[in-house]
């Protein structure tokens, strides 16, 4: 396996992906696996072989070992045509992730971390986090038979705890700044030999590319003009434009997306960068907002992610918490019921197209990043209504509908 480079995102220095770093040492941006270039893919039948598997080509690095897999990738990519008419636009398809094997799309970056921690030798793996990434890290942690520590808040409700610990990792709740708790178990884990795969780990991020790689072929190469990621650290985003840019100096496809950054109203520190054509974010004070699993108030990829924006000519969108509610009852009316994080990507066409920065000419692709089975909490916010009828009145009943 050859030595490939890590490469910082801000500065540009180079490392080698055998140091098993995750930020530049020098100006602490997150780093990132150089580019692909002439992959190709598999020509086997997909039904007989993974997602990694199919597009082994564009991970030269990274050893792929079937019985670490649990079925991640190859989610469905569904055309709405109702909510596209609804929205505005020409065409509207929602990448469903909710179908992955822990119910959203960490998996795809949580497989290869594990594959990489796997192939370094290291027989312990840990993250930081209070939702998607820790249910994932715990499940894929323990089929592969790995000491797994899961760092969560001390404030953290035993509804997001148990779900956690169902898989048998030590789950740790900690008490102190959970923001700095991201970069002191980066410290922590290489004075002990713990792999971290945390939010924008280089070998986390990098297996997000495979949803590119997926909408590429479902859609026969004729890629959207808008791809919609609701985003919390910034590592999906970036990672899944990777994905386009190694198909298209591979040759797969003859444009790029413009990316486009959907957070909440309130905690939104990308977009309020965005909008006031900042280069750096700054921590969003107050976070409050009903899309847990993108409330970052301090997204570690945050800078990156403004430059990516810049660099494709993407977009940046909130949406308050009526619009996020009303997207999730949208969505769910056309037979998914995703968490409120992911409704965040269809609210933000909505409102980009009322705007006039999405048109009517535009194809979009919305990412659903998990499921709503996560977090039922949401149904206290939703007027949801029951009928009642008695068996024998209820032939007659039925006609009122």
């Amino acid at each position: 396996m050859s030595d490939y480079k890590l490469i910082c995102t801000g500065c540009n220095a180079e490392y080698s992906i055998k140091e098993n770093l995750c930020r530049c040492p020098h100006c602490g941006e997150p780093l990132e696996i150089e580019m692909i270039h002439g992959g190709k893919i598999s020509s086997k039948n997909p039904l007989s072989e993974s997602s990694l598997e199919r597009y082994k080509d564009f991970f030269p690095f990274l050893e792929i070992k079937k019985e670490y897999l649990l079925g991640e990738g190859f989610t469905p990519l569904l055309p709405l045509n109702d909510l596209a008419k609804e929205a505005g636009v020409a065409e509207l398809y929602f990448k469903n992730e909710t179908v992955n094997p822990t119910w959203s799309f960490k998996d795809r970056g949580t497989v290869t971390g594990v594959l990489h921690a796997i192939s370094n030798g290291f027989n312990k793996i840990g993250t930081v986090s209070t939702g998607n990434m820790a249910v994932s890290v715990a499940a894929y942690g323990s089929h592969a038979n790995l000491d797994t520590y899961v760092l969560v808040s001390k404030n953290l409700p035993p509804e997001k705890l148990n779900p956690i610990a169902i898989y048998g990792c030590h789950l740790i709740k900690v008490d102190g700044d959970y923001g700095q708790l991201y970069y002191d178990s980066l410290k922590i884990g290489k004075e002990q030999g713990i792999c971290f795969i945390n939010s924008d780990a280089p070998f986390r991020i990098v297996g997000y590319k495979t949803l590119a790689f997926e909408i590429c072929e479902q859609l026969n190469f004729d890629i959207p003009d808008y791809i919609v990621v609701p985003t919390s650290a910034g590592g999906h985003i970036r990672a899944i434009y990777r994905g386009f840019e190694e198909f298209y100096h591979s040759g797969y496809i003859k444009k790029l997306p413009k990316m486009v950054c959907a957070q909440a109203a309130g905690c939104s520190p990308i977009v309020r960068a965005f909008e006031k054509n900042e280069d750096h974010i700054t921590r969003f004070e107050n976070p409050h907002t009903i899309a847990h699993a993108i409330e970052n108030p301090l997204p570690p990829s945050g800078n990156e992610t403004l430059r990516l924006l810049k660099k494709c000519n993407g977009l940046a969108e909130s949406v308050t918490e009526d619009e996020i509610l009303e997207a999730q009852k949208q969505i769910g009316e056309t037979g998914l019921f995703v968490q409120p994080a992911s409704a965040v990507s269809y609210a933000a066409v909505k409102k980009l197209v009322k705007k006039g920065k999405i048109t009517a000419k535009d194809r979009v692709a919305c990412v659903l990043t998990g499921s709503g089975l996560k977090y039922t909490a949401v149904f206290e916010h939703h007027n949801l209504t029951c009928s009642e009828t008695k068996l024998e009145d209820l032939g007659e009943y039925l006609k009122n509908f």
